[in-house]
């Protein structure tokens, strides 16, 4: 793997741990919010990962099969959690039914904290990766001068 590959595959793992941390705050901001534009609580939103090979031009496809299996990560979806919402009693609540229950939105806030931390990580192991190429191509330099 070459100095632009690894730089290129750290930076789509940045990219992701980003819109992966967008979408957990989207989350925690709206884990209160009984009414959307599409009717009913907000639905927790998680981001769906997939591979892509690392290859910027038709020339990198061509060269050598040592680079073949390097593969960056890129957000395919942002997908709605399926499961159903919170029902709390509160019949005071504006959007409560007749029994005095209000749908809430299906949002764990210490699980969205779990995952904020996971990406957090995540997204700092990419900026090492990255000091470290970085790193290597300079010390590659010292040594041609």
């Amino acid at each position: 793997m070459d100095f632009f590959s690894s730089m290129r595959v750290s930076s789509s793992g940045l990219d992701a741990q980003m819109k992966r941390m967008n979408t957990i705050s989207s989350n925690l901001a709206n884990a209160d919010t009984t009414r959307t534009e599409a009717g009913g609580p907000y639905k927790r939103k998680d981001p769906v990962f997939g591979a892509i090979p690392d290859r910027e031009g038709f020339g990198e496809i061509l060269e050598s099969e040592l680079d073949e299996d390097i593969q960056g990560v890129l957000v395919m979806d942002v997908q709605e959690d399926p499961s159903g919402p919170r029902m709390v009693y509160n019949p005071s609540h504006p959007d409560a039914d007749p029994q005095g229950y209000v749908a809430m939105p299906n949002v764990n806030p210490a699980e969205e904290m779990a995952n904020m931390i996971s990406a957090q990580r995540a997204y700092e192991a990419n900026v090492t990766a990255m000091g470290a190429a970085k790193s290597m191509a300079q010390k590659a330099l010292e040594i041609v001068r």
